[in-house]
């Protein structure tokens, strides 16, 4: 399970992210995820590389 600390400020920010990660895991890239608002704080679990999960996060724009 990786944590990220991603900056979202709005319920808009939070949705791009989940939207990234629900593709990617249509895609078997990410088993599951949790991405929390309040707390800005994205949860993934995936066999994949800290790295490729990572990056995949910063393609919606947001500060990870």
């Amino acid at each position: 399970t990786y944590k990220f600390d991603v900056k979202m400020t709005c319920t808009g920010c939070s949705g791009a992210v989940t939207r990234v990660l629900e593709k990617a895991k249509t895609n078997g890239e990410v088993n599951d995820f949790t991405v929390t608002l309040e707390t800005q704080e994205v949860l993934v679990k995936s066999t994949k590389p800290y790295e490729d999960i990572l990056n995949k996060i910063k393609k919606t724009g947001k500060e990870v």
